[in-house]
Parts: C-alpha cells; sequence; structure tokens
C-alpha cells in the first residue's frame, strides 16, 4: 500500500463512523418547502437526509450551491474471499473513496451553459480479489485497482443549441457514458467489459485510469441521443508491467498516442416519472483504434508464433474495433415507479476481430428486482451473468503451442461470471450488499473454477 493511501484510508473511515453514529442517534428531519435536497446540493440518495440539519449545520453546502457548486463524497468498500480454485485461497479487503465537484459556471460566473467537473480518488487494498487470487480476465469487483491517490476525470462542458446539445473536453473515461447499462451499476462485476479491457492498450479509458479527450453530445429530443468520443488511445502510455503503475497518479496527460474513437446511438422510452408504459433502452454503438496490433497467432516472417524456429515477432495489423448493442427492457413497473422499478433485464453484446483481439465475443445481462419487498422498498435483488470468449486465434496459437512443444497446454476457450447479489438500504445514501460469484474457467482454464463471496457497503454524502 502506498504510503499516501495508508494514511488517508483510516481517515476517510473516521468520517464514515462518525456519520453513522450521529444516524444512529438521530431521526430523518424534514427538509422543508422551500429548499429542494438540489437547492441544497445534495445528490439523492446521500445519508445528508438522515443527518440533522441535512449534515450541513454551518449552511456551508446551501451556500456553495446557490452559488453553483456542489460536492459529493463517495466511499465503497469490498470484504471478499475466494473461497475455492482460481490461483489461490484467501480474503481480501478493499476500498474506494473518491470527491466529486460539480461547478455551474453560469451560476457562479455567468458564462451561459458551461460547467465544470472533477473527481478523484483514494484507493485501499490488502490484495487484488482478480489478479491475485481469482486470476481471471472478467471484473470480480468494478473497485479493484492499484493502492494510491488518483485524479480522475477533470473537465469543461458548454452546452448550445437551446441545451440539446454539448462538448465536454479534458480528461475523461469512456466508461462513464459510452457502453454502459442503467441497470448494471449493482452488481460488483458488471463494468467496461472485458472485450474492451482486454483488447485496447492499458485497458481504455475506463476505471481507474482515464486520459485527455472531446466528447459531442446531440439530444434531439428526450427520447433519443447520439454521443461520440476521441480520446487519446492509451491512458498510460507504451511499456512493460502494469498499466496502472506506469500512470500512477492519473497526471500523465498524454495526448499524442493514435487515437481511440466511440460512437452511440440510444433511444429512450417510458422513462419519466409519470409514465405508465414499461421502459425500455437501446444503445447500439462502435469503436476503433487507430494504432498498431498484435497478430494473435502468426509471426512477421509469415511462419506461427509458437514455432521455435520463427521470429516468434508478430505481424502488426493496422487498427482495431468492436461494434456493440445493449438493452435494458422493464418487464413489469411497480404503480407510480420510476423506470428502475418492479423488475427490470438488460443485455449487452459486442464482438471484434479474432485475428488482432484475445476476446472475439462479449455477451452479459442479468434481471433486477428493485422494491419487490413491501416492508424493504429500497431494496434490490438479482443475479448477472457475464460472458467473455477467446478469439480462434488465441485459441489456434494455445493448440500450436502444444503441438510444438508436445506437452500439455491449456487451450483457452472462455471466462464466464455468475452474480447472485442483494442490496439492503440501511438509510438513503448507505447500502450493504451480500453476495455469490461463480467463475468458471478463469483465464479460459477450466481446472481453475472459482467461488467467491462477500459483502460490500457503500456510503454517500
Amino acid at each position: 500500500m502506498s504510503r499516501v493511501s495508508g494514511a488517508l484510508a483510516p481517515k476517510c473511515l473516521v468520517v464514515f463512523a462518525v456519520s453513522v453514529s450521529l444516524l444512529a442517534a438521530s431521526g430523518r428531519p424534514s427538509v422543508g418547502k422551500d429548499l429542494t435536497l438540489e437547492d441544497r446540493g445534495i445528490t439523492e440518495p446521500s445519508i445528508a437526509t438522515s443527518l440533522p440539519s441535512t449534515g450541513d449545520p454551518s449552511g456551508l453546502r446551501l451556500w456553495l450551491a446557490r452559488h453553483g457548486i456542489a460536492y459529493n463524497l463517495v466511499y465503497i468498500n469490498d470484504t471478499l474471499s475466494n473461497l475455492r480454485g482460481g490461483e489461490r485461497r484467501g480474503t481480501i479487503n478493499q476500498g474506494k473513496f473518491e470527491g466529486q465537484l460539480r461547478i455551474d459556471l453560469e451560476k457562479l460566473a455567468g458564462l451561459q451553459g458551461l460547467s465544470f467537473y472533477g473527481n478523484f480518488f483514494e484507493i485501499h487494498n490488502t490484495g487484488r480479489i482478480r489478479r491475485d487470487y481469482v486470476g481471471g480476465l472478467n471484473t470480480v469487483a468494478a473497485i479493484e485497482a492499484m493502492p494510491t491517490t488518483r485524479l480522475s476525470e477533470l473537465w469543461l462542458e458548454q452546452k448550445f443549441a437551446g441545451d440539446k446539445a454539448s462538448i465536454r473536453f479534458g480528461q475523461l473515461t469512456a466508461d462513464s457514458e459510452f457502453f454502459v447499462s442503467d441497470l448494471t451499476w449493482m452488481f460488483l462485476q458488471s463494468d467496461w467489459p472485458t472485450i474492451a479491457a482486454a483488447n485496447l492498450p492499458s485497458g481504455g479509458a475506463a476505471y481507474p485510469l482515464s486520459t485527455p479527450a472531446v466528447r459531442l453530445k446531440i439530444d434531439p429530443n428526450e427520447n433519443f441521443s447520439f454521443l461520440l468520443g476521441v480520446f487519446n488511445g492509451d491512458p498510460a502510455g507504451p511499456g512493460a508491467g502494469d498499466e496502472q503503475q506506469r500512470n500512477r497518479y492519473g497526471l500523465n496527460f498524454r495526448a499524442r498516442d493514435p487515437a481511440f474513437a466511440i460512437g452511440e446511438a440510444q433511444f429512450r422510452r417510458n422513462h419519466n416519472k409519470d409514465d405508465q408504459g414499461l421502459a425500455s433502452t437501446l444503445r447500439i454503438g462502435a469503436w476503433h483504434h487507430f494504432g498498431l496490433f498484435d497478430d494473435q497467432r502468426f509471426a512477421n516472417d509469415g511462419t506461427l508464433l509458437a514455432d521455435p524456429s520463427g521470429s516468434g515477432e508478430a505481424i502488426r495489423r493496422r487498427g482495431n474495433s468492436g461494434i456493440y448493442a445493449l438493452i435494458d427492457q422493464q418487464l413489469y413497473r411497480l404503480k407510480g415507479g420510476d423506470q428502475h422499478s418492479g423488475i427490470s433485464v438488460f443485455a449487452r453484446v459486442s464482438v471484434s476481430p479474432s485475428d488482432r483481439s484475445l476476446i472475439s465475443f462479449f455477451v452479459d445481462g442479468g434481471i433486477m428486482f428493485a422494491g419487490m419487498i413491501p416492508r424493504r422498498p429500497d431494496d434490490k435483488f438479482g443475479v448477472s451473468v457475464l460472458h467473455a470468449r477467446f478469439s480462434d486465434s488465441v485459441r489456434a496459437f494455445d493448440r500450436d503451442t502444444a503441438a510444438f512443444t508436445g506437452m500439455p497446454t491449456v487451450i483457452r476457450d472462455y471466462e464466464t461470471g455468475i452474480e447472485l447479489n442483494y442490496l439492503a438500504q440501511i438509510v438513503p445514501g448507505w447500502n450493504v450488499q451480500p453476495l455469490v460469484q461463480f467463475i468458471q474457467h478463469p483465464n479460459g482454464d477450466a481446472s481453475r473454477n472459482a467461488v467467491v463471496s462477500g459483502v460490500r457497503s457503500m456510503w454517500r454524502f
């Protein structure tokens, strides 16, 4: 653990411990008819709504909100155990403290349609469950990262055309807006998809890495959006070892690597609070990276990469790309409920070229139940399944290796994760989630099936 992380982590825990103690000693006060939570600079759900004076006895947060400045503090903690299989058994504890700052520069300085956003992470852990224990490719717990204090996003956004379009520029992440489902946030394994993380340099512009970029968004009406983003194509830069070590604090600000471009069209229906029909969202997108990628089977002298008499240097292919589609579909809507209430299903599918991709096919999906227990209206539970298939070229390389060496070799086929998860709300802004995951064929190896179990806690202020 880094010296910075070791110093800040206990302080974060103390802050939240004090908050929890106050919760136990107080009731939930009335916000007041004259001021909404948004007026007070509070993003729901927040433990502030369960604290005296909404957690703002000095009125500082309200004063900042009146001047267009709002902040959130979020702490997530996981205690997870690899109970069987994988690389080794064991238990880890990991946490992510995040500070978020939003500034409405129109309200603060009269700059019409302009806003600012910045956030940072303080990450600590006693090990990484996926890398150190399971040994797979798919996400096990989405906050997993190297211990450090890291700048994440830092951008300005300008709205125009009557607020029907906006352009965002600065240091961005792709997974904050692209290639993501609105329903998967409660599942620990649902994250930036494996097909992008495994095929893009440094895993792409996704947690915990960010990179200089520009994003255009057009909203012709409330039911349709189009997004286009152009990112620096390697957030950490080339080199050996862990990409998070190569950009340890989020301060590399690289801008000269081959570009990564992604576009997405979004179609929505019945997303307003007053709508009674079943909500649905369809997202269709494509991405392309303009850099060079190693062929997964053939060497640059025409031989097989596994052939010991060949050059052993892969053919360099120009560019890599992918297409994807996502759907969120509500099956049952509670009376008076929003678009996420009741029973909903989601699915996400993507493909990439086999010759230059480690993963050529990815699909995940699941079902979520929200507000279905009368005495626990804010609880949610569900199951998700995530499947990543190694490309034909990778499997052929493994067979070639076995043929040339005459030794038993794992023929990597796929990795699948199944997660069962229950989210219990203690008070608004404080959730506890017990869960279990079954991980089949970690890194394509059928002999290392793993079982992970544990609990996540999340506080938002």
